[in-house]
């Protein structure tokens, strides 16, 4: 496999003009992550302002432009990809389908990046709907659940192709071989559930090429029960939110105790270094976002608020996983699937 950190490897096309502090600190991001990780990088957006953000960091000669006038706001939908096909997002993925560049990473709209990606990368041979996997900080390992957020809506077969997709994943971008994979609802016995999970996990059950371990339950999410975790995205992005939610809110309140008293501010010192490690474990910006699964190219989907540090990583990420090749290992896992046994 090519090296994307070599010097005459392709670059990651990244959507300059996406996200809440889109250009500045995406311009920001990614000179850090040419210069300190030694990541090529092409910007996608409007000339002008790239320039002057990459001029504020002395890197108008590191960083290559690639003009795009039109951008997708923060706040527009799946339908935006079809009423502006010259957006940053757009020329990304032509960037990714031409082979001129290795992946694209955004942290623009998440409706319009799976959209849009699926009208220009197109969906690899089999899968029925990308999916959203993100890295769950779990020990020793990440947790991979998918979906999380792409399709609100699926059918039992999708969540079967999930998994496949989940475990390559896993065994690429993880080095976790056979992965264990977990259907999540509300009871770890079989009979728990509506109507999708129960014939979802009749289906799961019978799948050959997946290891199977059965139900989980939302607070299995960050205990490393399983290696891979697949739902619907609607229940996988609330169980996200959900959970980013109750790490802000119980670090908040851990500063809060802290700082209550002499002796609390005194143990807070002791622990310092415990608790900046744990922060920095459960900060989402370290991890870089989600990866957009089922397409042909590498999508990773930073967050919408990501700063210089998340948009970094979000390339690191990316680089890495079309080094490790993650969407020939899906084609691969998909195409070794037993024919009477394909869903799709």
């Amino acid at each position: 496999m090519p090296d994307t950190h070599a010097p005459g490897a392709m670059p990651i096309a990244l959507d300059a003009m996406g996200g809440d502090h889109a250009p500045d600190e995406i311009v920001a991001g990614a000179v850090h992550a040419v210069r300190e990780h030694g990541v090529r990088v092409v910007l996608v957006g409007a000339p002008r302002p790239l320039m002057e953000a990459l001029s504020v960091h002395d890197a108008l000669t590191e960083v290559p432009i690639i003009r795009a006038e039109e951008a997708l706001a923060m706040d527009e939908g799946a339908l935006a990809s079809l009423r502006r096909p010259r957006s940053s997002i757009a020329v990304a993925c032509h960037l990714v389908r031409r082979g001129e560049a290795s992946a694209v990473v955004s942290a623009g709209s998440t409706a319009g990046i799976v959209a849009t990606g699926k009208l220009r990368l197109r969906s690899q041979p089999g899968v029925l709907r990308p999916a959203i996997a993100v890295a769950l900080p779990t020990r020793p390992t990440p947790t991979v659940l998918l979906d999380a957020g792409a399709n609100a809506e699926v059918k039992p077969e999708m969540l079967v192709q999930f998994a496949h997709l989940g475990a390559a994943y896993a065994e690429t971008a993880l080095e976790i071989d056979e992965p264990r994979i977990g259907l999540l609802t509300i009871g770890s016995e079989p009979e728990k559930g509506n109507k999708l999970v129960k014939r979802a996990h009749e289906l799961l059950s019978a799948a050959p090429g997946l290891n199977f371990a059965g139900n989980i339950e939302g607070h299995d999410l960050l205990t490393r029960t399983v290696d891979v975790i697949v739902t619907d995205g609607f229940t996988g992005n609330v169980a996200l939110k959900t959970m980013e939610g109750s790490v802000r809110y119980a670090f908040a309140e851990l500063r809060d105790t802290i700082s209550e008293s002499r002796t609390a501010r005194l143990g807070g010192m002791l622990q310092r270094k415990r608790i900046r490690g744990l922060n920095q474990r459960l900060d989402p910006e370290v991890h870089g976002g989600a990866v957009l699964l089922g397409l042909n190219g590498t999508v990773v989907i930073a967050h919408g608020s990501s700063q210089a540090k998340g948009v970094s990583a979000a390339c690191v990420l990316a680089a890495g996983l079309a080094r490790q090749g993650v969407v020939t290992r899906i084609g691969e896992r998909l195409a070794a699937a037993p024919r009477s046994h394909r869903l799709w």
